[in-house]
């Protein structure tokens, strides 16, 4: 008599088109996963070491801008940084998922906790995006100046950071999108 197949795994070793087709899901999982965490890490260094000085007159004022000047950009960093270390600390058990495929209780709780990532990273783009905005275009209305035509060094990384964040938050919903596959398979 055989065991029912649980949080251990599979209990027989016959290659079925769903055990495969579960294997390739996982698979996918872990690239996807992998691939998110090295853009969370990409855009949150990008933006933390976001500085430039400009000379504002002749030489007389400096313009200083720096990441940490603004919140939004600090919980920008913040959130990616933790996404992040979420991700690196959860590819060992996504690729336990390659090798036992069976692992579907577990496998829920980590669909939780990406989509609470996911949450994180698209609040943190976002509160960053508002200011990118504003910094290229300006509010005439709250005579508010574009000050991207100074600096266009730091404009210039905080949108590429923006870009990176935005694309691995699209990652994100397609390793949940993924699991949610891998889950009903199982």
């Amino acid at each position: 008599m055989k065991g029912i197949a649980g949080e251990s795994g599979e209990t027989s070793n016959e290659a079925t088109p769903v055990n495969s087709n579960i294997n390739g899901v996982a698979i996918l999982e872990f690239i996807l996963r992998f691939l998110a965490a090295g853009g969370t890490l990409g855009s949150a260094m990008a933006m933390g070491t976001t500085e430039e000085t400009v000379p504002l007159f002749p030489q007389s004022i400096l313009l200083n801008a720096k990441y940490s000047d603004l919140p939004m950009f600090t919980f920008f960093v913040i959130a990616n940084s933790v996404a992040c270390a979420y991700l690196v600390f959860s590819l060992p058990l996504s690729f336990y998922y390659i090798i036992r495929r069976a692992a579907k209780h577990s496998r829920i709780v980590l669909v939780t906790f990406d989509t609470a990532m996911l949450g994180l990273v698209t609040a943190g783009a976002s509160a960053a995006t508002s200011i990118v905005y504003l910094a290229h275009k300006g509010n005439v209305n709250a005579n508010w100046l574009s000050i991207c035509q100074q600096l266009d060094s730091f404009c210039e990384r905080t949108s590429g950071s923006l870009i990176s964040s935005f694309a691995s938050a699209f990652l994100l919903m397609l390793m949940i999108i993924s699991s949610a596959i891998a889950i009903s398979l199982s």
